[in-house]
């Protein structure tokens, strides 16, 4: 772990090494560029939630929750974890 955080300490002295020897001029450029992308991505995931609240179809449905595990046509018996079981059992027992 401490390896981890040193290479990653290392790489990130490295990259703002790189980024403090553009120039001012590239370094604005590269913000403003950043900005754009992150505005342009912000206003199409607005109008894609607007679209999408918009439309009158979209109607939730509200269902029972069924155990996956009962959907497979096992039987119940089956399924039961017996360690689990043998264990609890041992715990009361001791009482």
């Amino acid at each position: 772990m401490k390896k981890l955080r040193a290479n990653l300490e290392k790489w990130f002295d490295e990259l703002d090494e790189r980024w403090r020897a553009l120039t001012l001029r590239k370094q604005q450029q590269y913000t403003l560029y950043f900005f754009v992308g992150y505005l342009l991505l912000t206003a199409g995931v607005i109008c894609k939630v607007c679209l999408d609240t918009a439309r009158s179809d979209n109607d939730m449905l509200i269902n029972h929750i069924e155990k996956p595990a009962l959907k497979k046509k096992e039987s119940p018996r089956a399924i039961k974890d017996t360690l689990k079981t043998i264990l609890k059992n041992k715990i009361y027992e001791g009482k």
